[in-house]
């Protein structure tokens, strides 16, 4: 590594930076840097690094054991960008959020000498447990509580809803509808408040809430009932499959998606644009979220100085066919 320094005209810090992938590195540099090295055929030895440094090429996740597919598109991008950066991902899957699985997840990966830890924790019982990590380890969370005092990445939930909110006030329907996501993940808390603000900047009626958990059959269960109120003309459903079960709802019931009904959703799964009639929805940009993870974990393994430990990813407004303007 002094070697390759010394053939690119840099520190011995700036090589390690470039081989951990840190971004903080000039790209002219960085570039510089890479010719010394295939110059020099240099490689890394890893077990040694993990002597010297006492850890590895290594970054401990800890999720829960969950399908939902915001939390697994989070897992696929950041494992993708901690690769492209050299680093391998060791992932311990939890079954429940709770202060001892968690706690026994972090003591997983410390045993395994990781260089950082990130935490996916969208409950608030995910993110008391992280108040018990040792300090000194680096730890990011995904998705976790915006007030807490640790660095912490996540989708702008309340933008997106506001967003979604104000797209169906300005196709002109008086008021919106919200079913949500369970009460205490901070992604359905943030769409709760992003929804109540949007209508209540625009002067409109806030109707009650309806609660739900993530999956299409509470969507189906509450498309039921909102099916029966010939009031409700545009309903913002917390994620996409809270929309699908919605949409089966009112299909059964005759009330048309867009022509009387009109709905938007949230993540924008694959799936999204064929739905019966194409999913208009809030998309998050996962890739970014898992590039801003990755740069402050390894700003915390550098020692750097983080002028903004919390990063917010602000969503995009897909527009397809589920809205309209509401029936005269």
């Amino acid at each position: 590594m002094t070697d390759v320094a010394r053939l690119a005209g840099v520190s011995h810090q700036t090589v390690s930076r470039v081989l951990n992938g840190h971004p903080n590195v000039r790209e002219q540099t960085r570039l510089r840097v890479r010719a010394a090295i295939a110059e020099l055929g240099y490689r890394p030895n890893k077990a040694a690094r993990a002597l010297v440094t006492g850890r590895t090429q290594l970054i401990g996740v800890v999720a829960a054991n969950s399908t939902l597919y915001g939390p697994a598109s989070l897992l696929a991008a950041f494992e993708l960008a901690a690769g492209e950066a050299g680093f391998a991902v060791s992932l311990k899957r939890v079954q429940v959020l709770d202060r001892t699985s968690i706690a026994e997840a972090v003591e997983h990966h410390r045993d395994q000498r990781v260089a950082g830890i990130v935490a996916i924790a969208p409950t608030a019982s995910a993110n008391e447990a992280l108040a018990d990590v040792p300090a000194g380890v680096p730890v990011v969370t995904v998705d976790g509580d915006p007030e807490r005092a640790m660095p912490v990445v996540t989708v702008d939930q309340y933008a997106g809803a506001y967003d979604a909110t104000k797209h169906l006030l300005a196709a002109g329907h008086r008021t919106v509808w919200h079913v949500s996501g369970p009460p205490d993940w901070f992604d359905a808390m943030g769409r709760v408040r992003g929804w109540q603000d949007a209508l209540e900047a625009a002067g409109a009626e806030v109707p009650p809430l309806v609660a739900a958990d993530w999956s299409a059959a509470a969507g189906y269960r509450a498309g039921q009932m909102l099916a029966r109120m010939p009031e409700v003309t545009a309903v913002f459903a917390a994620n996409d499959h809270l929309a699908l079960g919605l949409l089966r709802a009112m299909s059964e019931r005759g009330r048309s998606v867009p022509r009387e009904v009109s709905v938007v959703g949230f993540d924008d799964v694959p799936e999204a644009a064929y739905f019966i009639p194409p999913l208009t929805t809030i998309r998050p940009d996962f890739d970014a979220v898992a590039r801003e993870t990755l740069g402050l974990l390894l700003a915390q393994v550098s020692a750097d100085e983080v002028e903004e430990p919390k990063r917010t990813v602000p969503p995009s407004l897909i527009q397809r066919d589920s809205v309209a303007p509401p029936r005269a």
